[in-house]
């Protein structure tokens, strides 16, 4: 492990998006020295706007980051703009029921701290559809959830990835009436009776073939072009992104990983901590379907777990215990 050392943290808080800021204001507030290592990579940056976060309904992703950077801050958080490339944990971790672990950062500085908090959610990889990609986020959405109000009533498309994808079209028939299931890359045959039967009783048109490219005038989404040249007009596209959760960290460290069918997630128990002594993972980094409204009460259980852990680890030690 290269770098040069320089400090040394209760916490390092690898991720700055919703669980990773909601960690180190808990931390903060508690009086643990704390750092946050982010990449700047937020999931949810391709959004305008997020929605579903009680007093936050509607602000955009960047404006809610900055306002949490300003309250860790007020708590003498300390927040780098960098990645973590390297995370090891020293030989005598189990002296003090968790960790002692050096972390590299890209830029070069090397610090070390007593407990981590993994945040550092997943990446999603869009169909490869010509013109999909630009316009994800707006038109192009994947979370009827976080934008299905916004789009109501008008006509929806479903791009078909996997049999998985019928459960999307079915979801989103609650925010419009006019919803067709474009099959795409679906065999109509791995399509079940049952599957068939549910789309029907939804009123969730089903289209075989594949979906070629994306009609775009005025900036706005308008249609979708098959394969054979037939074209459905559109407003909106759900997608089901394919999730990679950025687990390089926790799998450097050890931790167990679960299969899941959006991908291998660290396990965990109820306040985020993994198989890995003195290791917590938060947000998207523990499961697909994180919100930011979730990730945020993760950071916060997470941390206010820290915060016990440590007091009792001192708190032994001084006993002799």
């Amino acid at each position: 492990m290269t770098g040069t050392y320089t400090e040394k943290y209760e916490v390092v808080v690898v991720g700055g998006g919703a669980a990773g800021l909601s960690a180190a204001l808990v931390l903060g507030r508690a009086r643990q020295r704390t750092l946050v290592v982010d990449a700047g990579e937020p999931r949810n940056a391709p959004a305008a706007h997020m929605q579903g976060f009680l007093t936050r309904d509607g602000m955009p992703p960047a404006e809610f980051l900055a306002i949490g950077r300003e309250e860790i801050a007020r708590y003498g958080v300390e927040l780098v703009r960098d990645r973590v490339v390297e995370v090891e944990r020293g030989e005598d971790a189990a002296l003090e029921r968790g960790g002692d672990f050096t972390v590299v950062l890209a830029g070069g500085r090397t610090v070390r701290a007593r407990r981590l908090v993994v945040a550092t959610g997943l990446k999603d990889e869009l169909p490869s559809v010509p013109g999909l990609a630009e316009r994800f986020g707006r038109d192009v959405l994947h979370c009827p959830f976080c934008h299905g109000w916004e789009v109501r009533d008008q006509p929806f498309g479903v791009l078909g990835t996997a049999a998985m994808s019928v459960h999307q079209a079915l979801m989103v028939s609650q925010w419009s009436k006019d919803v067709r299931f474009f099959l795409h890359t679906v065999a109509e045959e791995e399509l079940s009776d049952e599957d068939l039967r549910r789309l029907a009783a939804a009123g969730v048109d089903v289209v075989p073939g594949e979906v070629a490219g994306l009609m775009v005038e005025d900036d706005r989404l308008t249609g979708l072009r098959l394969a054979d040249g037939t074209t459905h007009a559109r407003s909106v596209l759900f997608v089901a992104p394919h999730a990679v959760p950025r687990t390089g960290l926790l799998e450097q460290l050890g931790a167990e990983l679960r299969e899941t069918p959006f991908g291998a997630y660290p396990v965990v128990d109820p306040t985020g901590l993994t198989t890995v002594p003195g290791v917590w993972a938060a947000g998207n980094a523990i499961g697909f379907a994180e919100q930011v409204v979730h990730a945020a009460s993760g950071g916060y259980r997470a941390a206010s777990a820290i915060v016990g852990d440590l007091l009792m680890t001192d708190l032994d030690a001084a006993a002799g215990l």
